[in-house]
């Protein structure tokens, strides 16, 4: 098999299995601080069990591991918000309101990296306000709430993106990662303290949970997160833009497949997807 071919086969596992993080989040019974909690206290100490973290966090100022770690609070905060909207609402929404990431970063990017504004980039937002209103006009009344929630998820996502993208190329991905996430896990186990008991991170999971939350820990986050680094080494960015921007896609498929989401929504919510998505392929391709 050719190098690029094989390269993007290896991606597009990877974005099934991403597109997995949102049927976990469902089938947790967790509370969306404990889940996050867990997962990245599993992630990050499995990291802190690798020798070339160490090496890529000795390599790095101080100042530098105190900017990771406040990215790690941003992806935190992301991920309460993403399972809180699975929570809230359902897998099939929280993984449609990811979709708006690329809205979001279009808009935020050149107020972060302090670069001029193209007034073309607004015409991309206001392009997605029509599938955003058909996504809540095809959502029940009482699944809204998780729409905003999940709005604000992909908010935070864009934020640390575009942060990231800034601070953490040319640093050891897996280092990276460890200090965002061994962050995360510390500020929500600290947050723990001040929420009430119900929503504590400090719940022990049961069984079934425990062996969900490995299989997201490793199979949808650690597993992926290598392998695409592998993956991208032969491939364009354009192209790896492209097909992560399936991940929505695939996710809401799954929902429908294994949660049978489809008979909780209505047709113009599936119409709303359709809109999203080809308005993040098509800035995708403008981009390009």
């Amino acid at each position: 098999m050719q190098p690029e071919r094989k390269a993007w086969l290896q991606l597009h596992l990877c974005i099934v299995l991403w597109g997995f993080t949102a049927i976990l989040g469902k089938l947790i019974s967790l509370p969306a601080i404990a889940l996050v909690f867990w997962r990245m206290l599993l992630v990050s100490g499995l990291l802190l069990l690798w020798p070339g973290f160490w090496r890529g966090v000795r390599a790095l100022p101080a100042r530098t591991i105190a900017v990771y770690s406040s990215i790690g609070l941003i992806i935190a905060l992301h991920w309460v918000a993403f399972y809180g909207a699975i929570k809230l609402a359902n897998a099939s929404i929280a993984a449609t309101c990811m979709a708006l990431v690329s809205v979001f970063v279009a808009l935020i990017e050149p107020v972060l990296q302090r670069r001029r504004f193209d007034p073309r980039e607004l015409l991309f937002g206001l392009a997605v306000m029509p599938g955003v209103y058909l996504v809540v006009g095809g959502s029940p009344p009482e699944m809204r709430v998780g729409v905003l929630v999940g709005a604000i998820s992909a908010l935070l996502a864009a934020i640390f993106t575009v942060l990231n993208v800034r601070f953490a190329l040319g640093a050891a991905a897996l280092s990276v990662t460890g200090i965002e996430l061994g962050s995360g896990a510390i500020a929500l186990g600290a947050a723990g303290l001040l929420v009430p008991a119900a929503h504590s991170p400090w719940v022990v999971p049961e069984a079934r949970d425990a062996a969900l939350l490995a299989t997201l820990a490793i199979g949808c986050t650690l597993l992926p997160f290598t392998l695409s680094l592998v993956a991208m080494r032969r491939i364009s960015a354009f192209t790896a833009a492209l097909a992560v921007n399936l991940e929505p896609v695939y996710a809401v498929v799954l929902a429908v497949l294994l949660l049978g989401e489809q008979r909780e929504l209505l047709p113009s919510f599936y119409l709303g997807v359709a809109i999203i998505v080809g308005v993040v392929f098509g800035h995708a391709a403008w981009k390009r």
